[in-house]
């Protein structure tokens, strides 16, 4: 008889991996998770040197879910022998490049993850998804009673630089930064378009060589200015589940306009990194000026090649000032950022996702989208729905804890109901009848 999984996750990033991790121990839960790529590598194009993560080392894949989990960080460090200098250390933050270490060491150790295998169609039939899948064992079908759909975002391109990504000269997405980062520097001038951590982490590092290799270095971004991450306190209890609660019960128009002004919530830049910056341009700037421009309200409208003097000329419109300028630049990077795009397989099981009036998925409160109750879910593909939280890798471990309470019906990992001292809607006692 064909096996029946409880549990098949799709796409294995940080979210679903943690899923699988906090899945592995429980005897009931029968699961397995399939990722197309060979091996665990979380955005290889970014992983600078110095770069870390803008969430605190608790905020791995189980500890605020499981404390005592053994795929923890601190567990990580501990049997990789390197708990004592990251005490000493005496920074919450993971450098980037340790985290993903840290990922690929829960991955090798996870008996539910399968690398290296795509789901390449879905079908519903006989009260199991059919999942058809190619990999190492060849084609086959593998079957399960609920999907989870970690398929992760893909990178953004923005309408008016579509053009110029194949017409010739390097124009490349931030996620393929290091490996092209030689080709960039071989130019004589680079812009940088973006206003985000990856946007500002890219022009530090060239700003750094500015001098070796005598190019130019431009930073457009349409904001109004280089936002920094709003990490006050009482801001980070909007990552909590009473603002998630909160958020959700908005009509959708709300939740857009809120989703427009909340971006430098979890899209702004480390304030650290701004100063680091700030001083970088300060102490270059003393052997004279700096080959270099950062320009703020500028949106990028279009963008052609010239294969004649092999430069791209950017076409862009300064919104306050309401006119017209352009930019000629030997190389251009796309610091754009990431969106959700639904993997064409969906298409299978069409009739089984729940979809809201403007066509995108209805994500219930537990982080459902399915048509039948608790048989199908989603990471991060909810931002309309639950609010900037969704791609907090803090949230991440909560969402988890609530997934496999909906396909348990039980509460296995504790899932926190209030954490904040503060209120988002009315408070009880102000509900006072009219």
């Amino acid at each position: 008889m064909t096996r029946i999984h409880d549990l098949a996750g799709i796409g294995v990033g940080p979210f679903n991996l943690g899923l699988a991790a906090l899945a592995a121990p429980l005897e009931e839960l029968d699961a397995v998770f399939l990722e197309r790529r060979p091996g665990f590598d979380w955005h290889p194009g970014m992983m600078l040197e110095s770069a870390h993560l803008q969430v605190p080392f608790m905020a791995d894949l189980v500890t605020l879910a499981d404390p005592t989990s053994p795929y923890s960080f601190l567990n990580f460090l501990k049997e990789t022998r390197r708990l004592y200098p990251f005490y000493i250390r005496e920074n919450f933050y993971p450098l980037r490049t340790e985290f993903n270490q840290y990922c690929q060491w829960v991955a090798g150790q996870l008996p539910n993850v399968r690398f290296g295998t795509e789901v390449t169609a879905l079908q519903y039939r006989n009260g199991a998804y059919e999942l058809h899948a190619a990999g190492p064992r060849g084609p086959e079908v593998i079957r399960a009673r609920r999907l989870v759909l970690g398929t992760g975002t893909s990178p953004s391109v923005p309408a008016a630089a579509a053009g110029i990504l194949a017409a010739g000269g390097p124009v490349l997405h931030s996620c393929d930064y290091l490996s092209r980062k030689a080709e960039l520097q071989a130019r004589s001038s680079i812009t940088i378009v973006g206003s985000g951590q990856s946007a500002a982490e890219i022009y530090y590092d060239l700003l750094q060589d500015i001098d070796v290799h005598g190019y130019r270095l431009d930073w457009v971004t349409r904001s109004g200015r280089f936002f920094p991450l709003e990490y006050t306190k009482l801001t980070l209890e909007m990552t909590s589940p009473e603002y998630v609660d909160y958020f959700h019960a908005l009509p959708a128009a709300t939740r857009e306009r809120l989703n427009a002004g909340q971006k430098n919530l979890y899209k702004g830049i480390d304030e650290a990194l701004i100063n680091q910056i700030y001083d970088l341009l300060y102490t270059k700037s003393l052997a004279g000026p700096v080959a270099t421009s950062l320009l703020t309200h500028s949106a990028l409208t279009g963008a052609g090649f010239d294969p004649a003097t092999g430069s791209h000329q950017l076409q862009l419109r300064h919104e306050e000032l309401g006119e017209e300028y352009r930019l000629r630049t030997g190389a251009v990077v796309l610091a754009t950022g990431y969106h959700y795009r639904e993997p064409a397989f969906l298409a299978g099981i069409a009739g089984r996702i729940r979809r809201g009036p403007d066509g995108r998925f209805d994500v219930g409160r537990n982080y459902g989208i399915g048509a039948a109750a608790n048989d199908l879910f989603v990471q991060n593909a909810e931002l309309h729905t639950h609010g900037f939280s969704a791609p907090d890798l803090g949230m991440a471990a909560y969402r988890n804890s609530c997934i496999i309470r909906e396909i348990l019906g039980r509460e296995v990992y504790p899932v926190e109901q209030s954490i904040a001292f503060q209120h988002f809607g009315l408070p009880a006692r102000a509900r006072v009848a009219v």
